[in-house]
């Protein structure tokens, strides 16, 4: 970074640049998608990419210098970029400025070095392409020399106002204070004002920590997009708003304080540090909780000691680093594990490519012992108990468990802790088997609630709240509230449609303050790590619940509601009464919420990696001792190592680069959307669902039908205030027109072409999911794809005779089949849903009490008005969700719908013998 170059004014594209606070200068559109403003990671890299290339076709003669005409795409990015570079440490404003003045004076082969050097940091390389060493000042030098550093680097954020001689001054002390022996280096960006300390954390991903100097002042003076201005005063309003937000009768602690705030409720990874002259023990007293230290000015070297030591904490990985040691230390094994240290695997004559493979590390890992500070996945003390520590304190929770069998086994452990024989569970009847599965082996008794269906498309939504606040007031009404024990919800659904946590507990809570509530986030996990996308997981959402139950002005309206609730003479008023109103929970009402995640799923673990999230009130009283025992259960007394390490790992990857990766795996969703609509051929083919496809209307708000694509403040406002939003990191297309079904798009033409692998199909749709390891080149090479098929199918439908093609496009899908009932000997006697799972279950395990009859000879029994029982789960896979359970009455809903189905893999279902039935004379 030189800091020699003249200052000016920046001119920042439209992207970055609001026509209304602009002050006449011209706002050129560098970024087609309007969606896209905040995405300032692609926008930084394809300004800087698109001036290399149009400034080294200028300099090798290739093109003429018009193209780097004060109205053409060259100087547009120049603009953008010195509003971008602002938010950004290594180059700079005056950077780009002096490459500006380089490019107006002709002297391009200097200017192409520069861009060079700033894309080659770009790409993460440490080799300059085309460089030029005369072209350097000594700035510059070190710079380069900065650059070709190995070790892991971060960004800090100062926010003060200050001169240019003070930043160049804050650079070379951090140059200066950097030692050999430092694990991190970094770098300081200093911004003016607390708009643009707001605008950096949304746009820069690399920030880490944020040093705050109370002389900065409120408003930016740069010129930000509409889109960027709003998002930073949504951000300032919620943080405003929220419970636990700081008050100050001081003016000036007050404007400190806010800032912090903001910036913790939108990084609540990064730390913030305040550095302040007078009073600074005074200011001690009253900061401490937003602020991890207060520094005077001249505490340099220990504000440096400190974010080094910081860092080092969220990189610290416990378990991984107890693995790596015993990998290297010489042991003797006289334990029942021969592949431990490779003895089994390096001598053998027949299976040394095991170690070919996999590598040695993989064999030095293995161990059956808990010594050597390996620790015990049972009882940890040690390394294990460390990494769940800071594995909870990533996910906001107060309690963290790793599992080493996938989200089933978890699922199954937070039911036996939670569930007893008797008690009542709410639960989406089109959740994940494993809580099918964990009603029967707990005895608890299933109240099934029914998700809207989306019939259009053979999947289901989610279950509208009013549904369970109605099925709460019906077990009220018939006096057996007190045996609903928890409510199960799967947060979001594996076709992207997410709940609102903190609403639907709030409501249900109000109904039965001593409420359970399972999250099953297992498709969720990365939504911790984006400031819009945090705040709809069950961690963020049950924090929040519980400060905002703290309250004054909680409480207030509490009382006030319940008058408008109750009769005089102790009775709730009918029904429409607690149906028409968002519901308020007594502050007495106690916050206990599990959420489980298959961490392998969605952020980096190895398969069957999961963790299990806890924010339980009432944890040591009522949960924790029959929870460890639950783990005991289900847990193997031989867990994989590897798997454990790995979700340490992908902990201390979140915390120090989440944000980066999921803004990006959003962005390229979105992307990929735009990309299918906006293509002719591929709109003429495949058709993008949104919101208005995939949320009813009377459960949408008012937001648009890809709130992202319109920018981060929409889809903020989105998630902000409707009862449901699509996920955008999950694109589902119809698939109608290409004239196969979803299978066989999956299977045929996806998988068996092109090597493009998706988990889900239905008849008529395809889910693409990105996630943190998606790439551009990916998205590319998908929408390549794409456009080649649906070329052939457009071949392949001119073929057919349009007669033909027009029947089968007649040819209507079968509803989606709610729950029909539990028969007669298992339902309950109150005329509620629930029902005993439990002993038709094991009674279907009994060969003389079952008997297997084809899909016809049902359908004829149910015909004639019987109601077969069946004897067993029924599940599709995926998903994953039984179409039948235990006890339940076969219908000829689920027939029909079964008899469509094109699922290969159909779990408890015999194609040669047919279903399993009880036999209605053994059913006791």
């Amino acid at each position: 970074m030189t800091r020699t170059e003249s200052a000016r004014n920046p001119q920042p594209g439209r992207a970055l640049g609001n026509p209304n606070r602009n002050r006449g200068r011209g706002a050129d559109s560098l970024e087609r998608d309007p969606g896209m403003a905040a995405s300032t990671w692609r926008l930084r890299s394809d300004a800087w990419e698109y001036l290399r290339f149009a400034v080294k076709r200028v300099a090798l003669g290739n093109d003429s210098d018009e193209v780097l005409s004060s109205d053409g795409e060259a100087f547009r990015s120049l603009r953008a970029l010195e509003t971008i570079e602002m938010y950004w440490a290594g180059f700079g404003q005056r950077y780009v400025r002096g490459i500006r003045e380089l490019l107006q004076e002709g002297d391009y082969h200097t200017a192409l070095d520069r861009i060079g050097r700033v894309v080659t940091r770009l790409r993460g390389s440490s080799v300059f392409d085309d460089q030029r060493e005369e072209t350097l000042d000594e700035a510059e030098r070190l710079e380069w020399q900065d650059d070709t550093d190995p070790r892991p680097r971060f960004e800090v954020l100062v926010v003060d106002e200050t001169t240019e001689a003070d930043r160049d001054a804050l650079h070379a002390e951090a140059l200066r204070l950097r030692s050999a022996d430092d694990a991190f280096i970094y770098d300081f960006i200093v911004v003016p004002s607390a708009e643009d300390a707001i605008a950096a954390v949304l746009t820069n991903t690399k920030i880490l920590a944020c040093v705050v100097r109370p002389g900065f002042s409120d408003r930016t003076r740069q010129p930000l997009s509409r889109e960027l201005q709003e998002t930073i005063e949504l951000a300032r309003h919620s943080a405003r708003n929220h419970p636990a937000s700081s008050r100050s009768s001081l003016a000036s602690v007050q404007r400190v304080l806010g800032l912090a705030d903001t910036l913790a409720s939108l990084r609540p990874e990064l730390d913030l540090y305040l550095v302040a002259g007078a009073h600074i023990e005074d200011l001690a007293g009253v900061l401490t909780r937003r602020f991890r230290r207060v520094f005077r000015r001249e505490d340099q070297l220990e504000l440096h000691l400190t974010l080094l030591r910081r860092v080092g904490h969220l990189y610290d990985t416990p378990f991984f680093s107890a693995i790596q040691y015993h990998a290297r230390r010489p042991v003797g094994v006289f334990h029942a594990l021969p592949v431990a240290r490779g003895g089994s695997v390096v001598n053998s004559r027949w299976i040394k490519d095991l170690a070919d493979f996999y590598g040695l590390n993989l064999l030095l890992a293995e161990t059956s012992a808990t010594s050597g500070g390996l620790d015990s996945l049972l009882a940890p003390t040690g390394a294990i108990k460390k990494a769940q520590d800071l594995a909870a304190r990533a996910f906001g929770a107060k309690h963290t468990f790793f599992v080493t069998n996938g989200t089933s086994t978890a699922n199954k452990i937070v039911h036996q802790a939670l569930v007893g024989p008797g008690d009542v569970v709410l639960v989406d009847r089109n959740c994940h088997k494993s809580h099918h599965h964990s009603m029967m082996l707990t005895g608890g008794r299933p109240a099934y609630l029914e998700a809207y269906p989306l019939n259009d498309f053979a999947f289901y939504g989610a279950v509208p709240l009013d549904r369970i606040k109605q099925m709460l007031l019906d077990y009220r009404a018939a006096g057996r509230l007190d045996e609903v024990r928890m409510v199960t919800l799967t947060n979001c659904t594996f076709d992207g449609i997410v709940y609102d946590p903190e609403r639907v507990m709030a409501e249900c809570l109000a109904i039965k303050p001593d409420l359970v509530f399972l999250w099953d986030e297992a498709w969720f996990a990365f939504a911790a790590f984006h400031p819009v996308t945090r705040q709809r997981t069950a961690m963020t959402s049950a924090k929040n619940l519980e400060a905002r139950l703290k309250t004054s002005a909680h409480a207030a309206a509490h009382r006030e509601q319940q008058q408008r609730l109750w009769n005089a003479d102790g009775t709730p008023k009918a029904d429409e009464a607690w149906l028409g109103e968002q519901l308020i929970p007594s502050p007495d009402a106690r916050i206990r919420v599990y959420a489980t995640h298959s961490t392998h799923k969605t952020l980096t673990a190895l398969r069957q990696g999961s963790m299990i999230h806890v924010y339980d009130q009432d944890w040591v009283r009522e949960a924790e001792e029959p929870f460890h025992e639950a783990f005991m259960t289900h847990t193997s007394t031989s867990p994989n190592y590897q798997i454990l390490a790995s979700l340490d790992l992908g902990r201390r990857q979140v915390e120090l680069e989440g944000f980066e990766l999921v803004q990006r795996q959003l962005d390229l969703a979105t992307s990929l959307a735009q990309s299918v609509s906006r293509h002719p051929l591929l709109r003429r083919t495949y058709r993008v669902l949104t919101a208005t496809e995939l949320i009813p209307e009377q459960y949408r708000g008012v937001g648009r039908p890809m709130p992202l694509r319109d920018g981060l403040s929409s889809m903020w406002k989105a998630w902000a205030n409707d009862e449901f939003v699509i996920d955008p990191s999950r694109i589902t297309i119809e698939i109608t027109r290409t004239g196969v079904d979803g299978d066989t798009f999956k299977h045929e033409h996806l998988m068996n072409r092109y090597g493009i692998q998706v988990n889900k199909t239905s008849r008529n749709t395809v889910l693409f999911m990105t996630n943190i390891g998606t790439t551009r080149s990916a998205i590319a090479y998908l929408i390549e794809v794409l456009v080649k098929l649906a070329e052939r199918f457009e071949d392949e439908q001119a073929q057919l005779d349009p007669d033909l093609t027009a029947a089968d496009a007649e040819q209507p899908m079968p509803p989606m089949p709610d729950f029909s009932r539990f028969a007669p000997e298992y339902a309950s006697d109150a005329g509620l849903p629930d029902g005993d799972m439990r002993t038709p279950f094991f009674l279907g395990q009994k060969r003389g009490a079952v008997e297997h009859v084809r899909l016809e000879e049902l359908r004829e029994l149910v015909a004639r008005g019987e109601e077969p029982v069946s004897g067993g789960f029924v599940t599709p896979y995926p998903p994953g969700f039984p179409v039948l359970v235990p006890g339940q009455v076969i219908t000829a809903e689920v027939l029909d719908f079964m008899a469509v189905l094109d699922t290969r893999e159909i779990h408890g279902y015999d194609p040669r013998r047919g279903y399993r039935i009880l036999k209605r004379d053994t059913e006791r």
